[in-house]
C-alpha cells in the first residue's frame, strides 16, 4: 500500500526533473499531498518547480528569490519557502552566510513578498551537528520563524531535539541513490 494511503502527506524531492516525471499524476489523485523541493533549485528550473511544489527548502540567492517571485505571480500561487543557511560557512555549499541572513530575509519579504516560513541547513560533514542545530534554532527564533528543515538520516534525532520540523530521511527509507 502506498504511503499516501497511510495518511503520509509530506514528500521531498531533490531534483525538479525527476519530480516532474512522477508527481503530477500522484498529486492529481491525492489532493492532500504536499511536495517539498529539498534539493538545490536552479533559476532555469523554477518555471517547472512552482506549479508542482508546495514548499522550497533551498532559497539561497536574491536571483533565485526574484525568479520565484516572478513565477509565483504568473500562475497566482504562493509556496512556503525556507532560506538555506550555510551554517558552517563552507565554500562548497550553497546558502546564505549567517552574517547576511537578516538582510537577505528582509529583502525576500519586502521586495519579493515571499512566504518565508523557516530556515534550512546542512551542517558540515563529519562534525557534531548539535552545535549547528542549536545555532539554527536561535536564528529561527530571532526571525520569528516557526519551521526548521534540518537533519538527515544520520542525525535527524539530534535535529528534532533542537526543533526541526522537517527532516530529510530518504536514504534511511529508500537506501542510498545509485
Amino acid at each position: 500500500m502506498p504511503l499516501v494511503n497511510r495518511q503520509h502527506v509530506h514528500f521531498g524531492e531533490n531534483k525538479v526533473q525527476e519530480a516532474v516525471e512522477k508527481w503530477p499524476k500522484i498529486k492529481q489523485d491525492y489532493k492532500d499531498i504536499k511536495l517539498h523541493m529539498i534539493g538545490r533549485l536552479q533559476t532555469n528550473k523554477v518555471k517547472f518547480a512552482i506549479p508542482l511544489f508546495d514548499y522550497i527548502h533551498s532559497l539561497d540567492s536574491l536571483k533565485l528569490a526574484k525568479k520565484i517571485y516572478e513565477e509565483q505571480n504568473k500562475i497566482k500561487k504562493s509556496l512556503k519557502i525556507f532560506i538555506q543557511v550555510n551554517i558552517g560557512n563552507e565554500d562548497q555549499k550553497s546558502g546564505i552566510n549567517e552574517e547576511y541572513l537578516e538582510e537577505f530575509y528582509n529583502k525576500c519579504i519586502s521586495e519579493f513578498n515571499l512566504d518565508i516560513v523557516g530556515l534550512m541547513c546542512l551542517p558540515p560533514n563529519n562534525s557534531d551537528s548539535s552545535d549547528y542545530f542549536l545555532k539554527m534554532k536561535d536564528l529561527a527564533k530571532k526571525h520569528n520563524l516557526k519551521e526548521l528543515s534540518m537533519g538527515m538520516s544520520n542525525d535527524y534525532l539530534e535535529a528534532v531535539k533542537y526543533g526541526a520540523t522537517f527532516v530529510r530521511v530518504g536514504s534511511a527509507i529508500f537506501g542510498n541513490r545509485s
